[in-house]
């Protein structure tokens, strides 16, 4: 065994942790990294899938290949971060009553748990929430993969609420702007409340200047889509700045991100002709094998996946008719607009677009960033989503790649984003996003 007197923790890594993110193993510094051999079959089973867990088990046994060239996995290797990583396909002497071998699932586990048995100090890496309770139940310290989680509950919001005093106001109408003594971050907003006008006033914060500036008093729409609300209204502003390639909506149903983001879209790529078209795109989270593996033509399959953004599209072109432009499949088959699943889109190049990712909360760190960094020259990215309704089981409000995003690129000038509180539907839908 190559562990010295420096390796005081085991760490066993479940296969859905390299799913997650396939160099995670360079996380653990200075303690032992131990695979399970079953890992490594269930990587080589997930290897031949076309989804995002395909493309991730085959990085992840690319960078295990990598690593073979430093010495034997059995024996263990030395890793860059001072930790030694090795292969063991060892169970324990006995198994625990009740726990069947049969389940891949709980050789993984068993392998940590035979090695706790031999007195190390073990944990146990997974994002399956059940496989940790199991390992728990084993008297394992079972633990999630904590390196790229965020605290949703101070999740950067991108707008700042303010009561105005008449000082405040004052200065803004002489001038059309406002210092500020804190510094905010690029692209935050702040919302004056006018208590006794019963106005809100929105100001953009400039970096260079550390001044908030005046947004434009006109409220500003899109294909006939004007905002409800102030923080719609910043959302729009940000949608519609060539300035800034990235944005991020965050909120939960009805609060209008889709809709807004498809509006924005048309604007700049029908009307303006800022972008050569629009890419439209949504995750698929299937519970077996990917889309791929549907009978039918890729546009049947796509039928009920991409539903909700046909009708945000037709919502759209009711309410602002277009010369020549009858219906969205006109808009498709002009090329205008192409909507795809994310599936398909791996490994294109994308220059001049206009991408929006729905549903974007049910992506991966690891796959956000593969989507952001594909993004050829003039291209927008605009990812929208609800961290709390998430339908990817090993991701939470924490974990997921649009949170994580979030925090990572707050302040950034490329970059803007904004929470939307308000659902704009109807009473109903209202409370029901509120209750249930």
């Amino acid at each position: 065994m190559s562990s010295g007197n420096d390796i005081h923790k085991t760490f066993v890594i479940d296969t859905n942790v390299l799913i997650h993110y396939p160099e995670a193993i360079m996380s653990f510094k200075d303690n032992e990294i131990v695979l399970p051999l079953w890992v490594l079959e269930e990587l080589d089973t997930l290897k031949s899938y076309q989804d995002q867990r395909g493309k991730s088990a085959r990085e992840a046994i690319r960078f295990l290949d990598s690593l073979i060239k430093k010495g034997n996995l059995h024996d263990g290797v030395k890793l860059d971060n001072g930790s030694v990583l090795r292969v063991s396909l060892r169970l324990p002497a006995e198994t625990p009553e009740g726990v069947e071998l049969e389940k891949t699932d709980n050789r993984i586990i068993l392998c940590a748990y035979g090695l706790q048995q031999e007195g190390r100090k073990v944990f146990f890496v997974s994002k399956d929430i059940n496989a940790r309770v199991k390992a728990t139940a084993l008297g394992l310290k079972a633990v999630d993969y904590e390196k790229q989680k965020v605290d949703i509950a101070s999740l950067y919001p991108g707008v700042r609420d303010v009561d105005a005093s008449e000082e405040m106001l004052k200065t803004l109408a002489e001038t059309g702007s406002l210092p500020w003594k804190e510094r905010l971050r690029a692209n935050e907003f702040v919302v004056l409340h006018d208590r006794a006008g019963h106005r809100e006033r929105v100001l953009r914060y400039d970096p260079d200047a550390e001044f908030l500036r005046s947004s434009d008093p006109e409220s500003p729409s899109a294909s006939g889509i004007t905002p409800l609300n102030e923080r719609q209204r910043i959302a729009l502003e940000l949608l519609l700045d060539d300035s800034v390639p990235l944005v991020t909506l965050v909120g939960k149903a009805g609060t209008g991100k889709t809709l807004l983001a498809i509006a924005a879209g048309l604007r700049m790529v029908y009307d303006e002709k800022k972008y050569t078209r629009m890419l439209v795109s949504r995750p698929v989270v299937p519970m077996g094998k990917d889309i791929g593996y549907l009978p039918g033509e890729k546009q049947a399959k796509l039928a009920n996946w991409m539903q909700p953004l046909f009708d945000n599209l037709e919502f759209i072109l009711s309410a602002h008719k277009r010369p020549n432009v009858k219906n969205v499949d006109q808009l498709i088959k002009d090329k205008q607009i192409e909507i795809e699943a994310l599936t398909y889109i791996r490994g294109r190049s994308l220059p001049g677009q206009y991408i929006i990712v729905d549903e974007a909360q049910n992506l991966t760190p690891h796959e956000i960033k593969t989507i952001v960094s594909r993004a050829g020259d003039g291209t927008k990215v605009v990812l929208t989503g609800d961290p709390y309704q998430i339908d990817n089981m090993y991701l939470d409000a924490n974990s997921n790649g649009l949170s994580f995003l979030v925090e990572a690129f707050k302040g950034q000038r490329l970059y803007g984003h904004v929470t939307l509180l308000r659902s704009e539907r109807s009473q109903l839908a209202e409370l029901a996003a509120s209750l249930l």
